[in-house]
């Protein structure tokens, strides 16, 4: 990782469910961590079909409902230049891991990938390292995918407090 402020991209289809939240959850974590002038959070689509626009509606209800404010977002897309200034890209499931290994350069660029549930022991243990798409589904879904997020995050900001030591 690198030297100064480290850069972590959180990476899902649309940027407007699974990745906000992340970016959301780990930003605040980091502030209330002390960390915010040490890491920089953000997040991607692989697609382009949303940029532009604002969190999926379900996705800023179920952060408002745990005391995150997603309002501010807006859909980006990646591009095989962000690698540049990332130290660590999350993708959400194995789709978004084929995405990224294709827009990959380098070693270097490849080394940065991971699943966001690596981080979270317990999904590493049951082998469920996917944070599926709640787009497709309703309130439950949203809430399964927020409580997987949130749980990888507290053990990301772990894992960045090491790096960081």
């Amino acid at each position: 990782m690198s030297a100064g402020a480290l850069h972590v991209i959180f990476v899902c289809s649309g940027n407007i469910c699974r990745s906000p939240m992340g970016d959301v959850i780990l930003t605040r974590l980091i502030e209330d961590a002390g960390l915010g002038d040490r890491v920089r959070v953000a997040s991607r689509g692989t697609g382009d079909w949303h940029i532009g626009e604002r969190a999926d509606p379900r996705t800023i209800d179920v952060l408002d409902r745990h005391g995150y404010d997603g309002s501010t977002h807006r859909a980006c897309q990646f591009a095989a230049s962000t690698f540049d200034d990332a130290d660590l890209i999350l993708a959400s499931d194995r789709g978004h891991v084929r995405v990224l290994l294709q827009a990959a350069r380098t070693d270097e660029d490849r080394a940065k990938i991971h699943l966001v549930r690596e981080f979270d022991p317990v999904a590493v243990a049951a082998g469920t390292l996917e944070t599926d798409d709640p787009w497709f589904g309703g309130d439950a879904d949203f809430a399964r995918c927020f409580d997987e997020v949130e749980a990888a995050c507290r053990g990301l900001l772990a894992h960045l407090e090491e790096q960081l030591a």
